[in-house]
């Protein structure tokens, strides 16, 4: 990271969160130090094969371990909080600033893997005017589709800044703190303020979002309709939705049945503080199913994003001890399609109707309001702020190009509209602005219990593995003679059938023979020579034969 250089200045480095949706972490430095603003992590896509997470460059987050105050998290949804298991070991004694809700799911994470111990978790609210070196936070509720969402207001050194968080505008919220645009005006004063950096997920949607409020009435139609069972899926840190869910099976005498451990966590946590009430007949399908009819009972459970190990996705599969779907459900899938999961979820929905259920989804029934603001309400914070500079945030490219749009013609200069991408800090000064050499911020991929031990490298290899299978040559000779002992055996592992190529892999077995007399006895690499001429020789043989270039691996041993 390459601060500016004047006592006066604030540089912001976004590691994630700018070019896609997720990944959300910013480091900002002054001279008193450096603020974290969120630590997320972002889900594979089909190019990740086999890794479980991808979090933040580990790189730039230990260059400035040692200048770090404190962590200041914006709300508690995954792509905010969901790295700090894997940079909380780097940065013991880290202080963690957010709302009660959002340390809640933070603490119940590091427990998990017993790192509680090495942080101090320090609640906030509106109320909480917080010092950081240089840096005075203030926290500004928001709705979103998460308990008790913050934006920031930060009195910096070269005047105020705004941070949106992730937020929408619900004029009539169902529960809650709706966002009150009034907090951000009044915080910039008459003058506006220095740099806004706000949400772009929605901004190529116009007017207004959903509100709550349709979300529930197109439920409560849902119920009065269903003949059988009620089969809702969600995102389980939507404690509002989950609520009206348990409000609806309350008034019409239904059971409520919860299944996924996300969901149970996060309702038990909400339970603890306040934040929701379960129905009257609770059940957890881990300790079993209460023997009811089908309409009288109602099933929550975790799947939306058709996740193989989800608790849907194995109700539709056979692989969930307690619970299956079966004709006559009404299947609600209350959420939007996160982008890349859309064929996922196309297949469990095609499944769930092949086995006689309904299923209710977000682009036929207003059964999914979106947390992220469309453009009109983008548009109020900005003519709420009035900001001489501009960041978009949190959205793919195409979503920060258009919100830059939409920020100059709510009357903020074309020239300082900066369309910033990971990697790339923005240093402020008290009269200008000025972008620093941009820093290494790849991806640190997670797979199991490794961190960081995956790379490209691997992932290239994987796809190869998965395109093209792997042939594996197996071959002994002796060192005195050069006779063969054993081999070579020739093994197919997704390349080809063996029995029906047996006699392709006999003519590479030849090949493999060849390059053994090609080499001289005594031949100091003799081995590794000989080995990299076979994987050489049979790469050629099998794209000439069968154009294809499966990965080769010749295992030879000398005795």
């Amino acid at each position: 990271m390459t601060p500016g250089n004047k006592a006066e200045s604030l540089t912001i480095t976004p590691l994630g969160g700018l070019g896609e949706i997720g990944l959300n972490c910013q480091l900002w430095e002054t001279e008193g130090g450096v603020v974290m603003v969120d630590c997320g992590l972002m889900f594979p896509d089909d190019a990740h094969l086999g890794v479980d997470v991808l979090i933040p460059h580990f790189g730039a987050i230990s260059d400035i371990k040692d200048k770090l105050i404190g962590i200041v998290l914006t709300h508690g949804h995954e792509d905010h909080i969901g790295a700090l298991p894997w940079l909380v070991p780097g940065l013991k004694g880290t202080r963690i600033y957010g709302s009660r809700f959002t340390l809640a799911l933070v603490e119940h994470k590091l427990r998990e893997h017993e790192l509680l111990a090495w942080v101090e978790l320090c609640p906030v609210d509106a109320a909480t005017v917080l010092p950081l070196g240089n840096l005075t936070f203030h926290f500004f509720p928001v709705c979103h589709s998460i308990p008790e969402g913050f934006g920031l207001g930060v009195e910096t050194p070269v005047g105020r800044v705004v941070h949106s968080g992730d937020f929408k505008i619900d004029p009539r919220p169902l529960e809650g703190t709706g966002t009150d645009i009034g907090l951000f005006h009044d915080f910039v004063g008459p003058a506006g303020a220095r740099l806004l950096l706000s949400d772009s997920t929605n901004v190529l949607r116009d007017g207004h979002s959903l509100s709550e409020r349709e979300v529930k009435k197109s439920l409560a139609k849902i119920f009065d309709s269903a003949e059988g069972r009620i089969v809702i899926t969600l995102f389980s840190s939507h404690i509002q939705r989950i609520q009206e869910v348990f409000d609806l099976a309350d008034e019409r005498g239904r059971a409520v049945v919860i299944s996924g451990k996300s969901l149970v966590n996060n309702i038990e946590t909400a339970r603890e503080l306040g934040f929701i009430s379960p129905p009257t007949s609770f059940h957890n399908a881990h300790y079993g199913v209460p023997d009811l009819p089908d309409n009288r009972l109602v099933l929550v459970v975790t799947g939306a994003q058709g996740e193989p190990l989800s608790a849907l996705s194995r109700m539709v599969h056979g692989g969930h001890r307690k619970l299956s779907v079966r004709k006559g459900d009404s299947i609600v899938m209350s959420s939007r399609v996160i982008p890349g999961n859309a064929k996922a979820v196309s297949r469990l929905i095609n499944e769930m109707y092949r086995l006689g259920a309904e299923v209710f989804y977000e682009s036929v029934h207003a059964i999914h309001a979106s947390g992220h603001a469309h453009s009109e309400e983008l548009r109020e914070l900005l003519l709420a702020v009035r900001p001489e500079y501009f960041v978009p945030i949190h959205g793919e490219y195409q979503h920060l190009v258009k919100h830059g749009r939409l920020a100059q013609r709510c009357g903020v200069g074309k020239d300082k509209i900066l369309l910033l991408e990971n990697g790339q800090p923005l240093t402020l000064l008290p009269d200008s602005f000025r972008l620093e050499e941009p820093i290494p911020v790849d991806y640190t991929l997670v797979d199991g219990k490794g961190v960081g031990d995956v790379g490209f490298s691997v992932l290239k290899e994987r796809r190869i593995l998965g395109d093209e299978g792997m042939v594996i040559v197996v071959l002994v000779i002796d060192s005195e003679t050069g006779s063969v002992l054993y081999g070579p055996e020739m093994i197919s592992r997704g390349f080809v059938f063996e029995q029906r190529y047996n006699h392709v892999l006999e003519d590479a077995k030849c090949l493999v023979l060849d390059e053994l007399e090609a080499i001289q006895l005594g031949h100091p690499s003799r081995i590794s020579r000989i080995q990299e001429n076979i994987r050489s020789s049979l790469r050629r043989f099998f794209k000439h034969l069968l154009d294809r270039d499966p990965m080769v691996v010749a295992i030879v041993s000398e005795v």
